[in-house]
């Protein structure tokens, strides 16, 4: 399986890319096609032991700023390594893409190189919250955020064939994220899409509420438009980021009582008679480090189970190639899992069972896609522009 990687993409490239490359074809034991400068490419890999690891270089001069618009970039550079990669993975030369550089730009050369799939109206991105039981799969967290409720229907599927085939979920739950249980609940894009999943083959268990989701996890599949998906996933990063925050600073505070405590058992074996001293500061060091650690504890799962890294990337769904878009600030462990992600949908034949689940969609339906559509509408609405369906919300962080 050849996977090709975006070298040049992310905060820490390719210093971090290259070194999660090197990791991923050791781990993975797949081919990883770095595509960027060369010479800087390969400077990086003569750091590194790659004795029989397939990690090709695929020179491409142009790179993709994080400041340029992504549709003119992608017109404009053909050469460079998002345009070269999808063209790679559309003419069959590697199985995916993946990068954490301009997730504009790859979802514009997404879009303009691989095309949409049939039946698809608009793609979605899709990413991760992490809940009491375990993380749903949330889409749309950005790439649509003007949605009908037809939309809505093809990300329900789609992450629906994700979430099934990649991550191993039988027949998953979808709901729809909404201001209350109730079928009135929503806006008239949610009213409207409620309908239509109610009338879809899909395990729709209606709508979900934030509270509801993430302390009783009602579904496996969370379906927003990108505005709504995008704003609740930050919240959700954040209301992370502040619990750790106000743990860390709890037990700074509560630090020399849990300490006093792990003294208790030193003073007990003092008072005990024919006790040898030796067993005294080694209970106290022992009773400290046992509160300490439980302390802890928490604190690391918590950290673990929000570690963006875990994740790798969020799938781009809907174009005809496993994408994955990764954060732009990933290190070396979340470019390898991002890999690990694109290796495993690929393997799990993703794209194919998108295609049959929209074609056997309610008879193919045109509300659900418009499959019939001929080759001359498709062509003239992959070249609609990337940037009015992204709506300005910047997709660098939603990972």
């Amino acid at each position: 399986m050849r996977i090709v990687l975006d070298a040049m993409g992310g905060d820490h490239a390719p210093h971090e890319t290259v070194k999660g490359a090197v990791m991923a074809a050791q781990t993975c034991g797949c081919t990883v096609v770095l595509v960027g400068p060369g010479e800087k490419i390969r400077a990086e890999l003569a750091h590194h032991k790659t004795d029989g690891l397939d990690l090709p270089v695929v020179d491409t001069p142009e790179v993709i700023g994080m400041d340029e618009q992504a549709a003119q970039a992608v017109r404009r550079k053909p050469n460079s390594s998002h345009v070269v990669g999808m063209r790679m993975v559309r003419d069959g030369h590697a199985e995916a893409f993946v990068s954490a550089g301009h997730s504009g730009a790859s979802m514009a050369a997404a879009l303009f190189v691989l095309g949409r799939l049939p039946g698809i109206d608009r793609p979605a991105l899709a990413g991760f919250l992490p809940t009491v039981n375990r993380p749903v799969l949330v889409l749309d967290i950005g790439a649509t955020t003007d949605c009908k409720p037809e939309y809505l229907v093809q990300f329900a599927r789609m992450g629906s064939v994700y979430a099934e085939r990649v991550l191993g979920i039988r027949n998953p739950r979808v709901a729809l994220l909404a201001n209350g249980e109730e079928k009135s609940k929503g806006d008239r894009l949610v009213q409207e899409a409620h309908q239509l999943l109610l009338r879809s083959n899909l395990n729709f268990v209606g709508n979900a509420e934030p509270k509801h989701l993430l302390l009783h996890s009602t579904c496996d599949v969370l379906v927003a438009d990108g505005f709504v998906g995008n704003v609740v996933l930050k919240m959700g990063e954040a209301v992370v980021a502040f619990a750790k925050t106000k743990i860390k600073d709890g037990m700074k505070r509560n630090l020399l009582p849990r300490l006093a405590l792990g003294v208790l058992p030193a003073l007990a074996l003092m008072l005990a008679p024919g006790t040898g001293r030796w067993r005294i500061p080694a209970s106290a060091v022992l009773g400290s480090a046992g509160l300490i650690g439980a302390g802890l504890y928490p604190l690391v799962q918590l950290k673990r189970e929000t570690d963006y890294r875990v994740y790798g990337g969020a799938p781009l769904l809907g174009v005809r190639g496993v994408t994955i878009i990764a954060h732009g600030s990933s290190d070396a462990v979340a470019v390898m899992n991002a890999i690990r992600a694109a290796s495993e949908a690929v393997e799990k034949r993703t794209i194919r069972g998108m295609m049959e689940a929209v074609e056997a969609s309610n008879g193919g339906e045109a509300s659900l896609g418009r499959i019939s559509r001929d080759r001359g509408e498709r062509e003239r609405s992959e070249r609609e522009p990337v940037e009015s369906s992204n709506g300005g919300v910047s997709l660098e962080q939603t990972v």
